[in-house]
Parts: C-alpha cells; structure tokens; sequence
C-alpha cells in the first residue's frame, strides 16, 4: 500500500468482514465506521436494527483512538485512572470521544497509521473483535491498546 490512509475499497473490506464476523457470532446489529489517519468518514455502515446514536458512538470509539494514539480499550484503562484528563481530552476534540473498547487503530506492517475503525452494537469487546477481525480481513495490523 503505497499511500498512508484506508482507502475506500480497503474500508469497504473492513466493513464487510467486520459485519460477516458479527452474523457469524450472532451480534446485535453493527454500526461499522471507518475514518482515516485525519479522523474523516471513509465508509459506514449501520446495520437494520441498529438504534439511532450508533453512528456517532462508534465515530467516537474510532475518533478518540485516533485523537489519543492508542486503541479506545487503552483509553478506557486511562480513564479509569485519570478520569479529569479524558473527559478534558474529551471536550477539547469537540466531543467525539467513547473510552470503552471498539475503537481500534489500523495500521500497515511497517506501522505507518492507516486510520481507525468504530463499532458499536454489542457488548464492547464483541464490537473490538469485529473491528479486528475487519482489519485482518484486509490484510492490515490492528492495534486495540
């Protein structure tokens, strides 16, 4: 992959396999979103049944990855122990931050940041392991801490 960023064929893979691993697992409907390295909408899908503030969790799930560098599972551990600055951290990118698992950075092998992937509908750690298993779909690393 020559350019640093998801591109849309490659976000549409991801969002595919990440939405098969869920039918497979027997998940609540998904919301899938996909952003590049500068947080903007690649792809997004949100399964039928999926409630209404779906979209804009799993964008912050992938949002605030990309806002902290690391995966939402490791945001969550920092909340825990640092609750003021997440939620500083949280206002200062205008709100589009969800610190619980689900919100996983992608990257190439040589490590070079591709973006990020959100997914909400089912318990956190289901949604973490779909977003995994679209990344890997793809052929790309995911890095969930």
């Amino acid at each position: 992959m020559t350019h640093h960023h998801v591109d849309l064929e490659t976000a549409r893979t991801i969002v595919a396999a990440a939405r098969a691993h869920g039918a497979e697992q027997g998940f609540k409907p998904l919301t899938v979103v996909v952003l590049d390295p500068g947080g903007h909408v690649v792809a997004v899908e949100r399964e039928d049944g999926a409630s209404i503030g779906r979209f804009d969790i799993g964008y912050g799930k992938a949002h605030g990855a990309l806002a902290l560098g690391m995966g939402s599972r490791s945001i969550m551990a920092r909340a825990e122990q640092q609750a003021y600055f997440v939620a500083a951290v949280t206002n200062a990118v205008g709100g589009s931050l969800v610190p619980v698992p689900g919100g996983v950075l992608v990257k190439d092998s040589d490590g070079n940041l591709l973006g990020a992937v959100g997914i909400t509908g089912d318990t956190s750690d289901n949604d973490e392991a779909a977003a995994v298993a679209g990344i890997e779909a793809a052929g790309l690393v995911a890095q969930v801490d």
